[in-house]
């Protein structure tokens, strides 16, 4: 009798957690787009000239959170990409940069030697995620759901296809620019699926063309994601799913040329449409209301100095890797050792410290002459050693965005903050930049759209690393394991008491 009450208390307890399963609303696909470069101002200066079912159709039909902050510096790609999908920032997920120092050696973000390229034989095709410290929403998606999720990513840029889509993506495609088509790496399968495949052999004619610097990469990318929908039989199910998207040419151009010239305006008006044909896709696909969709930016940009000037308005440049040069000639003048500083990475400086170790010197006072150098009047404002930070009288906000950005593995010694309207410019034709604290580089879209979502907007301020948590929330499901964000309840609230 026990054995059968025991029996009977057990498939009662199972019938229990379906029942409860069975209630628990989610959306069929998630979809996470990510506009490379794109200002949060963007959403309101194109607005009268998007058409309706793209960018228009997620500002009237969605929720706009109007002051979206990035919470750490400094504000690049790929740490952009890693820090929206795992919910932290560079100080736990580790992606320090687009480029930074690991072991002692320079590395990419999402550079793997171990693996091969698939699609491809070039070295275009040796990168993973296993330089990401931390997990990312797709990965709760699979661990939540015993790995039936579909998770892919998409982009032209590699570090915007793989980061976003986690470790344990079914799979992550990106752009060989010499071959001129969408590959992966071994990491994630041994041959292209053939919704690849058949992609790239069916728009060569496309691929063939300019699409770093046109809006052909906006096209590109968008219907590729299309044919991920149906390739993947993305949505399909009550088992949720993720897209991950990310358009890479609107930050080519404009630092290839300048923010709003008619070669990125074209861009983002071709965007435009695809997200209108891509929207409706979705809707015939999955079904309305049944996917949910957010829209935002891995970071802002500056203006050129000289649209800048041409109009009085304040401005400066800073050459970091003349400093670099400079600042290492004076060092060897000094101490008589030629390149203390090793390495110059996106506003880090890296010293050598097994050479400064070798040669007897202090470290220190290596580190205090490097300081002394590099704080240029009018183009620098603050060169920080992180060894002794506590030292540093810095505002609150922009000391929590240093630490926040700042991995002890992975980021140079000295950090360089430059004087408010002054940007990095590697080369006298640049056009525009981004990587500093400043709004027009950390202030980005969010806007949500689709299932479990009001319409609206909100000026309340909010954080990158609030996207995860949010989608995490809405989803049941629990956040990234490094993640330090808060979902936005504006949102989530209404998801859950619909």
């Amino acid at each position: 009798m026990k054995k059968s009450a025991l029996l009977t208390m057990a498939v009662l307890a199972w019938m229990c957690t379906v029942a409860v399963q069975a209630q628990i609303e989610r959306p069929r696909l998630v979809v996470g787009i990510v506009v490379d470069q794109m200002r949060w101002d963007y959403l309101y200066t194109y607005y009268n000239k998007w058409e309706q079912g793209g960018f228009r159709r997620l500002m009237d039909q969605g929720f706009s959170l109007d002051n979206t902050l990035i919470d750490y510096v400094p504000t690049v790609t790929a740490a952009g990409h890693a820090s929206i999908y795992t919910g932290t920032t560079p100080a736990f997920h580790g992606i320090a940069g687009n480029d930074y120092m690991l072991h002692g050696r320079p590395t990419s973000s999402v550079r793997d030697t171990t693996v091969a390229g698939v699609g491809t034989d070039s070295s275009a095709g040796k990168r993973s995620p296993r330089n990401l410290l931390a997990t990312t929403i797709g990965d709760q998606m699979k661990l939540a759901t015993d790995f039936q999720a579909r998770v892919v990513g998409v982009a032209i840029k590699d570090r915007a296809a793989v980061l976003p889509a986690g470790h344990a993506a079914d799979g992550a495609y990106w752009l060989d620019g010499k071959a001129k088509r969408f590959v992966s790496s071994t990491y994630y399968r041994d041959a292209l699926p053939r919704w690849v495949s058949r992609f790239n052999d069916e728009h060569q004619d496309l691929l063939a063309g300019d699409l770093w610097n046109s809006w052909r990469g906006a096209t590109a990318t968008m219907q590729l994601a299309a044919a991920a929908i149906d390739g993947e039989l993305l949505g399909r199910d009550e088992v949720p799913d993720l897209l991950t998207i990310s358009i890479s040419s609107t930050d080519a151009a404009a630092h290839n040329y300048c923010l709003h010239v008619p070669r990125v305006d074209s861009i983002y008006y071709e965007l435009d449409r695809q997200l209108a044909l891509f929207f409706d896709l979705l809707d015939r696909k999955v079904g309305e209301g049944e996917y949910l969709v957010f829209l935002t930016a891995d970071h802002g940009g500056t203006y050129t100095e000289p649209f800048m000037t041409g109009h009085r308005v304040v401005t400066g440049t800073w050459n970091p890797s003349q400093a670099f040069k400079d600042t290492n000639a004076a060092l060897e003048a000094r101490f008589g050792v030629p390149k203390l500083l090793k390495s110059e990475m996106e506003f880090s400086f890296y010293l050598d410290n097994e050479l400064i170790a070798a040669r007897g010197l202090d470290r220190d006072a290596v580190a205090a002459e490097a300081v002394r150098l590099l704080s240029v009047p009018d183009e620098v404002q603050w060169v920080v050693d992180f060894a002794h930070l506590d030292r540093y009288v810095l505002p609150a906000e922009l000391r929590e965005r240093l630490v926040k950005g700042y991995n002890q593995d992975r980021s140079g010694e000295l950090f360089i903050i430059p004087t408010v309207g002054v940007y990095a410019r590697y080369r006298p034709d640049a056009g525009a930049n981004h990587g500093t604290w400043s709004q027009s580089d950390s202030h980005i879209p969010l806007v949500m759209m689709g299932w479990g979502v009001p319409h609206g907007s909100s000026s309340r301020q909010v954080a990158m690393t609030d996207i995860a948590p949010t989608v995490c929330a809405m989803l049941r499901i629990q956040a990234p394991n490094g993640c330090i964000g808060h979902a936005v309840t504006e949102i989530v609230d209404y998801s859950t008491n619909r």
